[in-house]
């Protein structure tokens, strides 16, 4: 087998709709390496999710490394004993998990530095961000600035683009693209509540930007609600 000639990228890959995006959108152009994280969310169908999609989607590999963000807790998806909210509301919610985007890019920017890779790809969104203060342009640049800082790559010249394919597009565009790229939604888990047989509640916010998403876009929506 020749070897590739395509740059090699890492994604992060949650399962959820936007990830699932960005990885196909990603293998237009990059060799992808696919990372997930088992941080004491709430659920794991989602780490399933991402497995089936790195597969799927034709990941040169698929990795899921174990940290302990429920250890310092702070959001309802670390913390059972904050409820996921079940309507829209103002400011940062409390399904915003302290650090996590700081550190699965952190994360990211390791296992880069390891395969000699190009880029790292994260489906962050400006649009429909809910609030979370680790999706927008300047964080992003913020943390380009830094990879290239701190690592051995950067510093002799190598340097790493932080890539954000989905980061000015609405729910719906996002579909859009990700529906003439192959991407089977009904395999992706976005839901913050989900079951263990990746069901949606279909009541929280990411349910409800998903489902705007769907019926904005003028596709049929897949996902599995319980």
């Amino acid at each position: 087998m020749t070897p590739s000639s395509k740059p090699r990228a890492v994604v992060l890959l949650s399962g959820g709709l936007d990830s699932a995006t960005c990885l196909a959108l990603a293998q237009q152009t990059y060799d992808c390496y696919a990372l997930s994280f088992a941080y004491g969310q709430r659920h794991n169908s989602e780490l399933a999710a991402a497995s089936r999609l790195a597969t799927t989607l034709g990941a040169k590999e698929h990795r899921i490394i174990n940290i302990d963000l429920g250890g310092i807790g702070g959001s309802a998806l670390t913390d059972t004993s904050i409820a996921v909210p079940e309507q829209a509301s103002e400011g940062i919610p409390v399904t915003y998990v302290p650090a996590r985007n700081t550190v699965f890019l952190s994360f990211a920017l390791g296992f880069a530095e390891v395969i000699n890779a190009q880029a790292i790809v994260i489906g962050v969104n400006a649009v429909d961000y809910s609030g979370y203060p680790d999706c927008r342009p300047e964080y992003i640049a913020a943390f380009q600035q830094l990879a290239n800082l701190a690592t051995k790559s950067g510093v002799e010249g190598h340097k790493l683009v932080i890539e954000t394919p989905l980061l000015h597009l609405t729910k719906a565009q996002i579909i859009q693209q990700g529906t003439q790229v192959g991407v089977d939604y009904s395999l992706t888990v976005s839901c913050y509540q989900a079951d263990l047989e990746g069901k949606a509640c279909g009541k929280c916010d990411s349910c409800r930007l998903r489902k705007e998403g769907f019926l904005a876009a003028g596709l049929a929506d897949p996902t599995r609600y319980r």
